[in-house]
């Protein structure tokens, strides 16, 4: 698989990540339910043998749970993938999740996500969101300076706003943005990525599928059978009447996949990756088969008339 660099860093980047949001299982505010362990690590492996070469996580995904299976899975590995995570979403006993950039707290998050993965520097260290506002200066120095201490390698944000970005720049370069971006979703497309392209922030964009909306496997009857403590089941877009409407789009991108041999999945990262800001795109799973599935997207390319035709479509049904 071919890879592109990250930005101004020194990593080179498969189009296609794993994101382990789902891997850390339910118990938290933002779970897609219940997940078996064993699942996830042979997903992962699955994705490190297709070619995937770097891993998307977090310390609030699962409260931790997830970036200890991601050690779990890298466990006496020569060659390890690239791993990210990310710092700003804190918890407490009940479980409860705030957000904070105070110095004190990021450090705090950031050697307990080393020992939770248990390495000695992280390769992408992200802030997980500008909140509070008032204090992104401070926890982007904090950040700035974990990297000179050599605690993790780069630093980078994620739903960070162009005027936000600026004011970390002042600080220290940001190696990369995170942000949400679909072809359901394209608010960034305006401000956001072209800024970041002009800037040589390296881009990673997350829910390229839209949380597995634009998978082709989900339907009305599989949205009625995921569990209560899915949050998908609560989101607009998943609901009417947002639903019927997106799941036009998906039929779509199957008419499109078939000409290239592709899944509806495949065709919609497909399209996130051919945006000239995007260096990669993040693709979840949750058991050995998921991957597979979408690893055709960094390969597809989709032609003018294709791409045409989308636009055509968003436009009328938005109209």
């Amino acid at each position: 698989m071919h890879t592109k660099q990250l930005g101004d860093s020194d990593l080179f980047i498969t189009p296609i990540g794993f994101g382990a949001w789902a891997i850390g299982g339910s118990g938290w505010q933002f779970a897609w339910g219940s997940q078996d362990d064993s699942e996830s690590i042979a997903a992962i492996h699955e994705a490190l043998d297709a070619g995937i070469n770097w891993i998307d996580t977090a310390a609030v995904y699962g409260l931790g749970h997830s970036e200890e299976v991601v050690a779990r899975a890298l466990r006496g590995m020569n060659n390890r993938p690239y791993v990210f995570t990310k710092c700003s979403m804190v918890w407490d006993e009940r479980r409860e999740i705030s957000h904070s950039l105070k110095a004190d707290s990021i450090r705090r998050e950031c050697e307990a996500s080393l020992r939770r993965l248990r390495l000695d520097a992280v390769d992408l260290y992200q802030v997980h969101w500008p909140d509070p506002d008032a204090d992104i200066e401070e926890g982007w120095a904090t950040l700035a300076a974990l990297q000179k201490e050599g605690k993790v390698r780069h630093i980078g944000v994620s739903n960070f706003d162009v005027a936000q970005m600026k004011r970390a720049q002042t600080i220290a370069p940001i190696t990369s943005l995170q942000p949400r971006y679909s072809l359901i979703h394209r608010e960034v497309e305006e401000q956001i990525l072209p800024f970041a392209e002009r800037e040589n922030i390296g881009v990673i964009a997350y829910s390229p599928m839209a949380s597995g909306l634009l998978t082709g496997a989900m339907t009305r009857e599989r949205m009625a059978g995921l569990p209560a403590d899915d949050w998908r089941k609560r989101h607009p877009d998943f609901t009417e009447p947002r639903l019927s409407a997106n799941l036009k789009v998906v039929r779509l991108l199957g008419a499109i996949g078939r000409m290239h041999g592709r899944t509806p999945g495949e065709v919609a990262v497909a399209w996130v990756l051919q945006h000239p800001a995007i260096t990669g795109a993040i693709v979840g799973a949750r058991r050995p088969g998921q991957i597979l599935e979408i690893i055709g997207a960094g390969e597809t390319h989709l032609s003018p008339r294709e791409f045409g035709e989308v636009e055509a479509f968003l436009a009328r049904k938005v109209a």
